[in-house]
């Protein structure tokens, strides 16, 4: 988030203590070292914004819903997001791609590092055992896959679709068994994905499919599900269900009118929401 902050001089010492309880009141908790948060997945975790040029050369001109979780929650976050990566590729080298080598290979992540995503968690987590929060969100880049590969054709996606869930559905749960043997005994998150228009019920009952391969994955090894798709649904019914008019996502690059995949900051806050919600029920650390 871009905090906006104006002054006078004016004010002097009365504005200075006004200012630094709207910092902590904003910031939340301060981050301790010793409470080490990672975030993995796609462009989403990552807080990618489409066409922004020389931003991309700035990791830090890209704030995802992780940072939002990381103040809240008072902890430190490494993120290891890669916008455009998929649940092959988040686990192999030579895995199914959507864009996350070639992103990484010409602009910074927020966290550096040469292998897969998976080769880098299961080393941190090795490493910081005080680890107790992992979040990760994946399975959408497999779908654009699919879709690119149909050229949008409906009656080819849809033929393609158990073999995707399938797909998705296998990679998590090796993800999330490999995740679990890294010496890692926090909680795991799994974010699953809303809806691009809820009013749109073909889209949406894929995005169900997708995840509901996410949460079975998850069920199996132990992870809980943070529900953005029921948050993001909940928000979008003040503008008639349109994800889009409710302002959760980014408007797309030369048409204000419309938006693209990705969610806006409120977006974001609305998954960082999902997230805490997760990570403080009874049953969370």
């Amino acid at each position: 988030m871009v905090f906006q902050r104006w002054h006078k001089r004016v004010f002097g010492a009365t504005f200075i203590s006004l200012l630094a309880a709207g910092v902590l009141l904003l910031s939340g908790a301060s981050a301790d070292p010793g409470h080490p948060y990672l975030a993995l997945g796609d462009s989403v975790s990552f807080g990618f914004i489409t066409q922004a040029g020389f931003e991309y050369r700035n990791a830090d001109n890209f704030v995802g819903f992780p940072s939002y979780v990381g103040l809240a929650l008072g902890k430190t976050v490494t993120n290891a997001s890669c916008p455009g990566e998929t649940t092959a590729g988040f686990i192999s080298a030579t895995g199914a791609d959507n864009g996350c080598r070639p992103y990484k290979a010409n602009f910074p992540l927020h966290t550096s590092y040469s292998g897969t995503q998976l080769a880098f968690a299961t080393g941190f987590l090795d490493s910081h055992p005080n680890t107790k929060l992992v979040t990760i969100q994946l399975g959408a880049n497999d779908a654009f896959l699919l879709q690119k590969s149909c050229n949008n054709d409906p009656t080819c996606i849809g033929a393609g679709l158990p073999a995707l869930i399938g797909t998705i559905s296998t990679n998590m749960d090796d993800i999330f068994r490999t995740l679990e043997a890294a010496h890692f005994n926090g909680r795991l998150i799994v974010v699953n994905y809303y809806s691009l228009d809820y009013a749109d019920a073909t889209g949406t009952a894929t995005t169900g499919l997708l995840n509901g391969a996410i949460k079975a994955a998850a069920d199996a090894n132990g992870a809980i599900v943070a529900d953005a798709f029921t948050a993001f649904q909940q928000a979008a019914a003040s503008a008639g269900n349109h994800t889009c008019q409710a302002g959760l996502l980014n408007t797309t690059p030369g048409n204000q009118a419309t938006c693209d995949v990705h969610p806006s900051q409120s977006g974001a806050e609305l998954l960082a929401q999902s997230v805490i919600d997760a990570y403080q029920s009874p049953s969370g650390d």
